[in-house]
């Protein structure tokens, strides 16, 4: 019977091959294909996406991976030009620039160009696009008489009902200037917390009282709904903002709106092309606080945002897959028809004028490890992929020069590198309250300036960041005002101008600044004692133990010995808070692309432990402090520029932070991919891409035909095991049949 099985099973396996042989002949079923075949012809961009988001509600999300979704769903007034640097805003719902008029403390209207001091007020006035409309919800739903049909639902007509999709009729309606001034509104709702309505509510006039008076008016009704349905109860009823009038923010006409600001801040521009600043129609704020939307339904704007942008998601599973559609009600962009120097060269332009979004549909995939986000790039099933530092070598190489190219592997399947300097700087920061690194005495500063020279941030970018970045001058990162190239942009205090190029100063340096200091050779000239420093840092794991020595060799170069005190990231920030650290690093990116956004890092009154603001090094020099109340409402131009040297040179020779790098991003993107310019500001690209379905679905099948030759060699190897056994089987069978009477 065992023999006759073995037959039985070769013969299986004989046609096992013949089948996978046929397989692998159908091209248009690839086996590895993570998506449906019917969509290889698609007009659909792939891409993968690691964090789970976990807001989508336009007044209180505030993270990169959350505003990768609803930066092409929610329209603010403002955007910045996808192609021009330095970056440029531009109108996206405004019909024109908003309009800005300053008045005095008598509030007589005064000159734009009128010192800061002398402005109490500014009014920024916003004239909208007209005829721009939601996309389809059933919050604008209606019956044949015109009322709506959704916005006053029982709780037991809403039980019976799990997603959007269960409401079977939409609607839309036009956006008008209302819509802007009810989600100002939200920015101070008492059921919600903004990220930005601490900083807003310092400069919108009446933002501040409207969140005391609707705080009031909450606690009632709050109240009144646990008297009537228990205190663990949370399907609180609608809190109607229309209702609610704000002094500083004011309704025109249909199409224009005014934001009265107090004082001169010209920063609040940036702020217009920020999502919070999207239109949000009372009528979907109305469907979704409806009792029992949220009971288990996640029937909310963090599930279902609703906006005019050119997509919509019509697909939310944050633990797997979102993705994005075309908004059928979106008006259409015209493709820039200019940009920087080296655009058109690059074909950036040729789409010029061309009407936007290109691009159907966007599917992002969750990919929480990167090897198979990155083999799946190589296979043609993303569409564009960042670089992580196991692949860096695969994809990219150094000439001697020091230019990053691609590797010759990445360049045969036509790949393309774009790089760009991030708006961030990463730095090591001394606390100014330790009476060792802090303060403004000559010694403590001479300390500081040598350790600013001895941490070779230029090795550290080399060996931790696979050469991506650049040293950093001053906290201004590239692409800002303020910032200088060459020689007038060098921190003369670490770096020479040196061939054309700044060259670090040498460790002689360091050491006769550590002399001076009173820590010659490292060792404290008061007590004969080694000088010992203290690092807090988060440990993440095993992975970081060669950075944390190569934190430990740089001040060994001067004889310092490092204590580096680990712990998690919650201690790491408590102690920063409470000013019990002595040194430490830390990044900060940009929210909008201003230096006021940088310098304010070293202004004294934002000390993290005094105030909680932003000055994590407890900072505090009063001329940088007086330069900085003066430079910071300025608009662009000489004097601003000025005064932002004057803060450098300050900066550079207190050494605050030993200035460290400003990080590079390197993005490939395959051939079919056409417009894609990285912008590190705006999140709203996915409308300028273009994609080639047709050559991405042939360069998918080339890349990735089933390999079958191991199958054939597998059942070659079990015919040739098998075949001495059938032999032997057959002989016994022939020798029997003859014995047999």
């Amino acid at each position: 019977m065992a023999l006759i099985y073995n037959a039985a099973m070769m013969v299986r396996i004989v046609a096992l091959a013949a089948v996978l042989a046929w397989l692998a002949g159908c091209g248009d079923a690839l086996w590895n294909n993570p998506y449906p075949t019917a969509s290889r012809a698609d007009n659909t961009l792939y891409t993968a996406f690691v964090e789970r988001p976990k807001r989508l509600d336009p007044a209180l999300s505030y993270t990169s991976d959350e505003w990768d979704f609803i930066a092409q769903i929610y329209e603010p007034p403002l955007q910045y030009h996808y192609l021009k640097r330095p970056y440029e805003l531009i109108p996206l719902t405004a019909q024109t620039m908003p309009t800005v008029r300053y008045f005095d403390a008598k509030g007589r209207e005064i000159d734009s160009d009128s010192p800061p001091e002398k402005v109490a007020r500014s009014e920024f006035e916003i004239r909208i696009r007209p005829g721009i409309r939601f996309q389809p919800h059933p919050a604008f739903a209606t019956d044949a008489a015109g009322k709506p049909l959704y916005l006053s639902l029982a709780e037991t007509e809403i039980a019976s009902r799990h997603t959007l999709a269960d409401f079977p009729s939409t609607g839309t309606r036009e956006v008008t200037a209302e819509d802007f001034v009810y989600q100002i509104k939200r920015l101070a709702h008492p059921r919600q917390t903004s990220p930005i309505f601490g900083h807003m509510s310092q400069y919108i006039e009446g933002l501040r009282e409207l969140a005391e008076q609707l705080r009031k008016d909450n606690d009632k009704i709050v109240a009144a709904h646990r008297e009537r349905y228990g205190a663990a109860d949370k399907g609180l009823p609608w809190l109607d903002l229309r209702a609610y009038e704000i002094s500083g923010v004011s309704v025109v006409d249909r199409y224009t709106y005014r934001i009265r600001i107090k004082g001169k801040y010209p920063q609040f521009m940036y702020w217009l092309a920020m999502p919070f600043f999207a239109p949000i129609p009372y009528e979907v704020d109305q469907f979704y606080a409806q009792r029992g939307m949220n009971e288990g339904r996640n029937i909310t704007f963090d599930w279902y945002p609703v906006g005019t942008g050119p997509y919509m998601l019509t697909e939310n599973d944050p633990n797997a897959r979102m993705v994005l559609e075309r908004n059928p009600n979106f008006r259409g962009e015209p493709y820039p028809s200019q940009g920087e120097p080296g655009d058109a060269a690059k074909g950036l332009l040729r789409d010029a004028g061309q009407t936007m979004p290109f691009i159907d549909r966007v599917v992002f995939s969750r990919e929480k490890e990167g090897i198979p986000y990155w083999n799946k790039f190589l296979q043609g099933y993303y569409d564009r992929s960042s670089i992580a530092s196991d692949n860096f070598d695969q994809a990219i190489q150094f000439s001697v020069e020091g230019l990053a190219r691609l590797t010759p592997e990445m360049e045969a399947k036509g790949i393309s590198l774009s790089t760009s300097v991030a708006t961030s700087t990463y730095y090591l920061a001394f606390n100014f309250f330790d009476p060792v690194v802090g303060g403004l005495s000559d010694r403590a500063r001479k300390l500081r300036q040598a350790i600013s020279i001895a941490v070779d941030f230029e090795e550290f970018i080399s060996i931790f960041a696979n050469g991506r970045g650049i040293p950093a001058m001053g906290p201004i990162p590239p692409g800002l005002f303020g910032y200088r190239e060459g020689e007038a942009g060098i921190n003369p205090v670490v770096y020479d101008w040196v061939g054309g190029k700044p060259r670090r100063k040498s460790l002689e340096a360091a050491r006769a600044l550590l002399a001076q200091a009173g820590y010659a050779d490292g060792r404290d000239s008061k007590t004969g004692q080694p000088l010992v420093l203290a690092l807090d840092t988060v440990a993440r794991g095993p992975g970081d133990s060669s950075r944390l020595e190569w934190y430990r060799r740089q001040f060994a170069k001067l004889n310092i010995h490092l204590e580096v005190r680990a712990t998690d990231w919650n201690r790491f920030q408590e102690k920063i808070r409470g000013g019990n650290t002595q040194m430490f690093f830390l990044g900060w990116n940009a929210d909008y692309p201003d230096p006021e956004n940088f310098m304010f890092l070293l202004y004294g009154p934002q000390s993290r432990a005094k105030t909680q603001g932003e000055n994590a090094a407890n900072y505090q020099n009063p001329e940088y402090d007086r330069l900085f109340a003066r430079m910071k409402n300025l608009d662009n131009g000489p004097e601003r520029q000025a005064i932002i040297d004057q803060m450098l040179r300050i900066a550079r020779e207190d050494a605050p932070w030993a200035f460290g790098y400003h990080p590079k991003d390197y993005t490939l993107s395959h051939q079919w991919v056409y417009n894609a310019k990285p912008n590190q500001i705006a999140r709203n690209g996915l409308k300028y891409q273009r994609v080639d379905p047709a050559l991405r679905a042939a360069k998918r099948e080339q890349w990735n035909q089933p390999v079958v030759w191991p199958i054939g060699l597998g059942v070659l190897v079990l015919i040739a095991l098998a075949a001495p056994a059938v032999v032997s089987y057959r002989r016994r069978e022939r020798t029997t049949a003859r014995e047999a009477p």
